[in-house]
Formats: structure tokens, sequence, C-alpha cells
């Protein structure tokens, strides 16, 4: 089975377990590079992707009794090397060919995929605090704050992409 290698990645990030489609759809268009992606189009290819994932047994789905939310688990079974398609192709950045841009866009290239990385995992923590109010709502007083900890990483980390791929694309536009 092929699976798109950005939604693997995002769903193999070590705390991306216990999501919704909703927040994989979310990850998928933060971190794909085209962003004028059509958010129905990206829902209908991740949920297409997820119902893949749960018929092979690599994904479990579990739909809450009390508010009949959906949410999808990691499997014992769950291997992204075997799913990832190698016919993915890879987004490649376009900079004037000198020593000193080069490094420039390496050292961009590392700031982005670290920054992606960490916001996989903040979306990650942000859904298992989510979840953890669902599964126990007594605790709802402890865990809410941390949730909104959570929430504010995912945002300070979305305007540190945004700035990122900003200068990553008018380094673009200027080697051109």
């Amino acid at each position: 089975m092929k699976l798109n290698k950005l939604l693997a990645q995002i769903i193999s990030a070590p705390n991306f377990d216990h999501f919704s489609a909703v927040e994989l759809r979310a990850a998928y268009i933060t971190i794909h590079s085209d962003k004028a992606l059509d958010p129905s189009d990206a829902r209908r290819f991740v949920y297409t992707e997820l119902v893949k994932l749960v018929k092979n047994g690599w994904l479990r789905k579990n739909v809450s009794k009390k508010r009949e939310i959906t949410t999808y688990i990691k499997t014992s079974s769950f291997n992204v090397s075997k799913i990832i398609g190698s016919d993915e192709k890879e987004s490649n950045i376009n900079f004037k060919a000198n020593p000193s841009s080069n490094t420039i866009q390496d050292s961009l290239r590392q700031r982005l995929t670290q920054y992606k990385n960490e916001l996989l995992m903040s979306y990650g923590e942000s859904s298992e605090y989510k979840q953890l109010c669902n599964d126990f709502p007594d605790l709802y007083e402890l865990l809410q704050p941390q949730y909104n900890n959570a929430r504010e990483q995912n945002a300070r980390l979305l305007g540190q992409i945004k700035a990122v791929e900003n200068l990553i694309n008018d380094g673009n536009s200027k080697a051109v």
C-alpha cells in the first residue's frame, strides 16, 4: 500500500496518536508546500487515506459513545516504511548557486524541518489532552490549561513556519 509521504510523516510522529481526521487535515494543510491547497480537496484526500489505513489494520477507528467523536489510533502493525509511496516527489527549493546562498538554503531547510517536526509533536500533544478531557471529564480543570498551552505553541510554530517559508519564497523569486 502506498501512502502520501507527507501524511505518513505526520501520522508516524511519536506523539501523533488518538487524532481526528480534522486534526490530520489541519497538519497536512499546514505542512503542505502548496499553500493554495483547497481545504475541501485536502479533507477528501485525507479521509480516503485514513480509510485505507483502517482497512489495512494500521489504524483503528474509535468513536466515543458520549460525544460521538471519531479518533484514529495507531495499531501495533503500523509500519511507516511499508506504506510510503516511492513515487512521491520532493519539493526542490531553487536558490542562486553560490556558496553563501547554499548555506542559507540549507539552514532555512533545517529550520523549517525542525519547526514542522515540533508542530507535529505539538499537534499530537494537544490532541492527546483533548482526548484525555473526553475520556476523563473529571480532569478537565487540570487538563484544560495544558491543552491551551499546547494550542498556543501550535500557533507560535505556525507563525515561525510561515516566516521561514516566506523567506524561502522571497529567496526563490530573487534567484530567478
